[in-house]
C-alpha cells in the first residue's frame, strides 16, 4: 500500500452494501450515502467511521431528514 493503493476492509465492504440495501429498498439514490462516508487507512484497509444504518422495522417513507443523515451531511 505504500504506493497510493488502498483497498477495502471487509467493514468497509459491509457499510457499502448496507448503502445498496437502504437504496434498494427505499429506492433511494446512493450517491449521497457513498459521497457522505468518511474513511480512515488501518491495517485492514479503509474502514468507514459513519457506515450507514438500515431501517427494517417500519414501512414510513424515509424523510429528507433521515437521507441526509444517512449521507452523513
Amino acid at each position: 500500500m505504500s504506493n497510493g493503493t488502498f483497498r477495502l476492509s471487509n467493514q468497509a465492504l459491509g457499510a457499502v452494501m448496507m448503502a445498496l440495501q437502504e437504496s434498494l429498498l427505499n429506492q433511494l439514490d446512493i450517491v449521497p450515502i457513498l459521497k457522505g462516508f468518511e474513511l480512515t487507512q488501518t491495517e485492514d484497509g479503509l474502514v468507514v467511521t459513519n457506515p450507514p444504518t438500515v431501517r427494517v422495522s417500519n414501512d414510513q417513507p424515509v424523510t429528507e431528514e433521515e437521507l441526509t443523515r444517512l449521507a452523513g451531511e
